[in-house]
């Protein structure tokens, strides 16, 4: 491959090491990286998932960010704390103004909550070259915030990524550049490789693709005949090549839809369920009228309990876009009512507005007053906004099934 067409950037991946572990840790003034400490979404169900684990408590009874609380060892030397979501995100932004020290905002690009990348072209004069550049910022993170983290270093963001996946978990610091992917990155297997899951894994693996390596020698035609846009972006991957932008702003993108969903703490009837449904459609109404636009096209997705598995997928078009609470919800009730097999306990319920339009471009109905549903969401909008999400909700919401106050006290789906 000849890589002097393609260019040459300074990226920097940065990723924090078992980051909610090491932030719980440092509040405990434990060393993160010899302490064992599980944090745990919710302490009170055994079933709760455990969100992060120290690297001592991974190496030593080999639990992992998908092991639950009941899975947890009997062994007195574990710390185990709740998730405190806000603290974890406020570390994350003072992270993030230190990284702003180095580079303008404009060259950050957050890929999570403990992970961003960095652009770091043209810095040699004021810091070195990028080498030096990132064990500054390492050492600054450590001094600063008690927090290990690992870097990798590339030629452009998906070789920073891969290489620090891949080698600076275990050295601290990793380059890799063009020429460096034949021996860094094709003896790995597919499934090591950011952007390849589970699924895409077991197709390249029937094709005779196991390394990354096989995934370069194998036809470009082929793989963009198997997956299209797709297969094309796994094999200039696998060569290394990533011409995704890395100065700028990395995400703005067109909004293609509004969705909310929730996986829920326990099973609900056929009955409890419209609270819920209603909920979500109350949020998802909301986000698409702070946007000024609304939807043509609503689906609902049903996941049944354990004991049935399963449940269904499905979506209906009507005739003129709404961003109506009322005319979302009636629709999906439809598709519930039309599609659940009537017996089975629900356990997730996800529903989403797409297929949008600006809000100016659609057409009024002569015979309906079309403008007062649409003014009552507006102004509790505005009340919510005001004076807070729960400052005006639907009787329903305060019942057992509704979710909407138990989620206002959460971040990402955990407590704050």
């Amino acid at each position: 491959m000849d890589y002097s067409s393609y260019p040459r950037n300074d990226v920097l991946c940065i990723d924090m090491r078992s980051f909610y572990a090491s932030v719980e840790a440092v509040k405990l003034g434990l060393d993160p990286m010899k302490t064992m400490l599980a944090v745990v979404g919710d302490p009170n169900r055994s079933g709760s998932i455990v969100l992060a684990a120290s690297p001592e408590l991974k190496r030593k009874h080999g639990i992992s960010n998908v092991s639950r609380f009941f899975e947890l060892p009997d062994d007195p030397d574990i710390h185990i704390v709740p998730a405190h979501m806000a603290d974890y995100l406020r570390v994350s932004m003072e992270i993030t103004r230190l990284i702003n020290q180095y580079v303008p905002k404009e060259a950050i690009h957050q890929y999570s909550v403990d992970e961003v990348w960095v652009t770091v072209n043209g810095l040699q004069r004021l810091f070195g070259d990028r080498w030096e550049i990132a064990r500054k910022i390492k050492t600054d993170i450590l001094d600063s915030f008690g927090i290990t983290s690992s870097i990798g270093i590339g030629d452009n963001k998906f070789l920073a990524k891969v290489v620090m996946d891949l080698h600076a978990k275990k050295a601290g610091i990793a380059e890799c550049k063009y020429e460096d992917v034949e021996e860094k990155l094709w003896p790995f297997p597919v499934e090591d490789i950011w952007g390849i899951g589970g699924r895409m894994k077991r197709n390249l693996n029937r094709m005779g693709i196991v390394t990354l390596g096989q995934l370069a020698g194998f036809s470009l035609e082929q793989l963009k005949k198997r997956f299209g846009v797709m297969g094309e972006q796994l094999y200039w991957h696998a060569w290394g090549i990533d011409l995704s932008p890395i100065y700028g702003d990395f995400t703005k993108t067109e909004q293609k839809g509004f969705g909310h969903g929730i996986s829920l703490l326990r099973d609900y009837t056929k009955e409890e369920v419209s609270v819920c449904i209603l909920d979500l459609c109350e949020e998802v109404c909301r986000r698409a009228r702070t946007a000024n636009q609304v939807g043509k096209t609503i689906h609902l997705g049903i996941g049944y309990g354990k004991e049935t598995g399963g449940g269904f997928s499905r979506s209906r078009s009507v005739s003129i876009p709404t961003n109506v609470t009322m005319d979302m919800y009636e629709v999906c009730m439809q598709l519930f009512h039309e599609f659940y097999d009537g017996k089975s306990n629900i356990r997730r319920v996800y529903v989403t507005l797409d297929n949008l339009f600006d809000k100016g471009e659609t057409q009024l109905n002569l015979f309906e007053d079309r403008a007062k549903k649409t003014d009552i969401g507006y102004v509790m909008d505005a009340i919510r906004a005001k004076h807070g999400s729960t400052a005006i909700l639907r009787a329903t919401s305060y019942t057992s099934a509704g979710i909407t106050l138990d989620r206002s006290k959460k971040i990402g789906g955990h407590f704050a």
